[in-house]
């Protein structure tokens, strides 16, 4: 069963002025619930337009999106109770953060839902847990917090809610290494945790590639690839012409497998690199 459906989904700005822009054009797609889908595309393609309308924080210039097989603009005074099903985690969402104390901005989702004072609790304390905070951080202020810290904080703060659906946009921008790849390895662990439907938008081929079961592809406006994650990044010469690449570690086995090495095609992650080319040494008895 799919979690999100969308049908011939158009959104154009400033329509019928001499500004007018077509942000989105025509497109359909269906998301199970528990796919884990990456969205790529270049700067403009229509990305952020795109996850915004999957939550009605933008309303479609024509066509549908459906939550759970319902109409998401059948009633607008319901729109409210889409946006506690589909949470949608901004760029840099530490700016966002504006209560007194951790526990309070993680809170304040969940309080705006109605939820008994120790159902509040409950969901502070396991969202907190989920995105790796640790527990004495909860009364400090929010702007005592480092980067890393800040921004885990803020996704909290939607975790807390329990969405169906989350879409992170652009999560480890501006992030270290470090902070990148504990990041990642949290919001893997919670959809893997709670099997529910995460979408991630991102300009880093090497975390879609690490994370995401499935891959779609933005490209002026449209969608131009929509599959599994090795399939998607199997097509390096038309993502190549959108002006996006697969992830670095598939160019250096590439040029390997060029040389004569044999190592097998479609590998996306330095983990599995690491261990292909382990087991061929170990093979070759050279270790």
């Amino acid at each position: 069963m799919s979690t999100i459906k969308v049908e011939n989904l158009c959104c154009t700005y400033g329509e019928k002025t001499p500004f007018e822009q077509h942000a989105v054009k025509n497109v359909s797609f269906e998301i199970n619930r528990g796919d884990f889908v990456g969205l790529i595309g270049h700067t403009g393609s229509g990305k952020s337009t795109l996850v915004q309308m999957l939550n009605g924080l933008i309303k479609p210039t024509s066509g549908k999106v459906y939550v759970d097989d319902v109409d998401l603009w059948a009633k607008p005074k319901e729109i409210r109770k889409f946006r506690f099903k589909v949470g949608l985690v901004f760029q840099y969402p530490e700016y966002q953060l504006f209560e007194e104390t951790v526990y309070k901005d993680i809170a304040f989702g969940p309080s705006n839902m109605g939820l008994s004072e120790s159902e509040i609790k409950e969901r502070v304390i396991k969202a907190a847990k989920f995105v790796g905070l640790k527990p004495e951080l909860l009364n400090k202020s929010p702007f005592d917090l480092s980067g890393g810290e800040k921004r885990r904080a803020a996704i909290a703060g939607v975790i807390a809610m329990e969405p169906e659906v989350l879409i992170l946009d652009e999560p480890t921008a501006g992030l270290d290494p470090v902070g990148r790849n504990v990041l990642l390895s949290q919001i893997s662990q919670y959809q893997k945790a709670k099997n529910n439907t995460v979408i991630l938008v991102s300009h880093s081929m090497e975390d879609v590639a690490r994370v995401t079961n499935k891959v779609m592809v933005m490209n002026k406006g449209e969608l131009a690839m929509y599959g599994n994650t090795q399939d998607v990044f199997a097509k390096s010469t038309e993502l190549s012409k959108m002006g996006l690449r697969v992830p670095q570690i598939t160019k250096v086995i590439d040029a390997l497998r060029a040389k004569g090495i044999a190592l097998p095609e479609g590998i996306l992650t330095v983990d599995r690199a690491v261990c292909e080319i382990t087991e061929l040494l170990k093979k070759e008895g050279k270790m």
